[in-house]
Order: C-alpha cells, then structure tokens, then sequence
C-alpha cells in the first residue's frame, strides 16, 4: 500500500507541477485533492506542502527576472498575524470541511470587476493578500484562487503574476509544513510512519518530477496571450472546484 501511495504521489506531483507551471495554479489544487483521499488531513498537508514548495521554489527560480520583490514584502507583513492566529488554534479540518474549501475557492475568480477589485500592485491589498493566503493555506491546504484573486485582475504580465505568486506560495507552504508536522510527530511519534527508505526515496524521486513538469509548463506559458491566460485560469479551477464540492457531498453521505 505504502508503495503505490508513494507511485500515485510521484505521478500527480509530474502532472500538476506541469499545471502550475502552465497556470501558476490550480496544480496544487488538484494535488491536494488527490492525496487526500489516501491520507490523513495533517499528512496531506504536509505531503503537499513539501510537494508543492519544491514546486513553486523550482518555477519561481526558471522565471526569477519577473519576481516583483516589492509587493512579497507587503504580502508577507500581511501574512505573519494570520500565521500566529492559526497556529494557536491548532485546528484540522475534516475532510469534507477540506473538500468544501477546495471547491468554494474558485467562486473568488468570479467576483465582478467592479464589486471587487483585488490589486497585490497596491500595498494594502498585498498585505490582505499575505492574509488571506496565509490563513487559507493553514485552514484549507491551499489558497491559489484567493491568491489568484489579486492578481487576475492586476496589470502585471502574466510572467510576473507566475513568478511573484510561485515565491508567495513557496513561503505559505513551507510554513504550512512545519504547522502541521510538528504536532503530528508530538501526537503519535514516528512509529506509523512509512520506512525511512521509502520515505527518502519519494523525497528525492519526487524532485526530479516536480522539476520536469515545471519546467515543461513553465515553457509552455510564453505561447499564452496574457487574455488567454486568465481565461484559461479561470475555467480550470472552476471545473476541478465543482468535483471537489461533490467529492464533499458523496464524504458526508448525501451522494
């Protein structure tokens, strides 16, 4: 079991790091939803975190030059209150909470313009950006459609809204490791853990993986038009959005 565990990890990691190359999202997304439905709440957490920071460290690198270091600055003050918020409460989801996140998060990208207007291009809104992220990462595994949300709608080209958002979720899921792994060790220790062969052959297994479908995504994204882009955005996270709400439904029996 622990095996083929360990084979659907490195096959969804090939193929949504393909996706979040692509799209700067949406990979992780579905990711999350792939290996929760194998593992614990906490250890997907911590699987996809390590997954998805190798992930976004690895595209944020290939395409560092559109890094828009100004709004990171903004984006992290804003997200250190909410970490401290959420580390005190200690909360896990369960699973359909989870599934219900990951599918009701999409609804951001269709916010009308003029009701919402999110810019991480103006201070304010990347420290509320840093927030959101933040606390959604900690609470729901992932936050790209509420990260997406200050930036579908900013006039940064589509290699600066990859890149700058890659390095804000390479920050959010690296600290999202620790949250969840520190208390799971305190809580039942390492004994149900997997062989420490197999967990260190997975470890670096899944980085030449990660690497592989970044890279490929990353080199596909220079043939999108910055309209089609976000088009494209949109429609993705929406589609995989609707399986999860039933995911959801069929978790708590209605379906």
């Amino acid at each position: 079991m622990a095996l083929k565990l360990s084979l659907l990890i490195l096959i969804s990691a090939l193929i949504t790091a393909f996706i979040s190359g692509l799209f700067g999202m949406a990979g992780g997304m579905i990711f999350m939803g792939v290996i929760a439905s194998f593992m614990g709440v906490s250890e997907a957490m911590i699987v996809h975190g390590f997954v998805q920071s190798i992930s976004n460290g690895f595209r944020s690198y290939l395409i560092r030059e559109n890094i828009r270091w100004d709004i990171l600055g903004y984006t992290f003050l804003g997200a250190l209150p909410t970490t401290l918020i959420v580390v005190i409460l200690a909360f896990v989801p369960p699973k359909p909470v989870l599934y219900f996140a990951l599918g009701l998060l999409p609804l951001l990208l269709w916010l009308p313009r003029d009701l919402l207007q999110g810019d991480a291009a103006k201070p304010k809104h990347a420290m509320l950006c840093g927030a959101a992220v933040m606390g959604l990462n900690l609470l729901a595994g992932i936050a790209g459609p509420a990260l997406d949300f200050f930036y579908v709608k900013t006039a940064l080209t589509r290699q600066e809204i990859v890149a700058t958002k890659a390095v804000t979720m390479l920050a959010s899921h690296s600290v999202k490791i620790f949250v969840f792994g520190i208390p799971l060790i305190r809580t039942v220790g390492t004994a149900t853990l997997p062989p420490v062969w197999l967990i260190a052959g997975v470890m670096f297994a899944v980085i030449p993986c990660v690497f592989l479908g970044t890279f490929l995504g990353t080199r596909l994204l220079y043939r999108f038009s910055d309209i089609g882009f976000k088009r494209y955005t949109r429609l993705l996270v929406t589609i995989v959005g609707g399986i999860y709400i039933w995911r959801g439904f069929v978790l708590m029996g209605f379906m």
